[in-house]
């Protein structure tokens, strides 16, 4: 059974961090075991919110207390998200190279959370700094959106070639696998937005409808989906089109309701059996 560490932000209301992650990857028959490093009622989006930030030591003990478990040899993945500051950054960094020495097969997988084309950049200053040389160099996979792809890179990606160089550059990083999402090159077509996923030489691209719709959490069940059919498959064309497929109908559901929150429960059958509706395009 594939096994995943996921290390990421928790609320109690909505869906971000792990409250996005970890259903997912269970209704896709997952072993998740969520270690949280803020626990709070809702995600800050809202303006208002309340509980702790949690102190890296305790994030470090929890993480720690499995490994007593003599558990980390299962472990097939680290999975981290949201970083809010170079103590939570280190603990991760820590609890990789713990269960990579118990399981050299297990990978990271780093969701290098920084802002977007439409934000910009919305998190610390300091954050671009971490992610880029202290923790990026030690991720096998990486799933940035293409803003935060070209603040990673220090480039400016647009078209598919661009995106394609900046991929490039990522991986000479350290990361072999990168999950570009929300590509918007200029010559797409009206009213729609692609995905990009590389590995090695290879690299697959798949387009959809642009949906109407800011969901918090989206790309926190992106990452959680492709990390999971990345390990079970190693293949790009497959966990791009299953991970698209779920992601949209998700989306479509969450838009249909007319809620703000992601409709993760509600959406749940789309993750064990996605309708693998829209073409997935080799471009190298």
């Amino acid at each position: 059974m594939t096994t995943i560490l996921s290390i990421q932000s928790h609320v109690a209301y909505g869906h971000v961090g792990n409250s996005a992650s970890v259903f997912p990857m269970q209704r896709l028959g997952v072993e998740v075991w969520p270690v949280h490093t803020v626990n709070f009622s809702n995600h800050t989006g809202y303006g208002a919110w309340r509980g702790p930030l949690m102190d890296p030591g305790d994030v470090a003990d929890v993480v720690t207390g499995i490994g007593e478990r003599g558990a980390f040899e299962e472990i097939d993945a680290i999975l981290s998200g949201y970083q809010g500051g170079e103590g939570i950054g280190a603990t991760i960094l820590e609890a990789v190279a713990a269960v990579k020495a118990a399981n050299p097969d297990a990978i990271y997988a780093c969701d290098p959370v920084m802002g977007n084309a439409k934000s910009g950049c919305f998190v610390h200053e300091s954050i671009p700094v971490l992610l880029r040389e202290k923790v990026v160099p030690h991720a096998d996979l990486i799933t940035p959106n293409q803003f935060e792809l070209g603040f990673l890179t220090e480039t400016e990606p647009q078209t598919i070639e661009e995106t394609l160089a900046s991929v490039d550059a990522a991986r000479q990083m350290g990361p072999s696998t990168v999950l570009v999402t929300s590509v918007l090159r200029p010559d797409r077509p009206e009213g729609t937005i692609e995905m990009l996923a590389c590995h090695e030489d290879e690299a697959w691209v798949v387009r959809t409808p642009h949906l109407p719709l800011k969901a918090n959490g989206s790309g926190d069940v992106t990452a959680a989906l492709f990390t999971s059919h990345w390990l079970r498959t190693r293949s790009l064309q497959e966990s791009l089109g299953r991970t698209v497929s779920s992601v949209f109908d998700l989306l479509q559901l969450t838009l249909d309701s007319g809620k703000r929150e992601l409709q993760l429960v509600q959406a749940q059958e789309t993750y064990a059996n996605p309708r693998m509706q829209f073409e997935v395009t080799q471009v190298r």
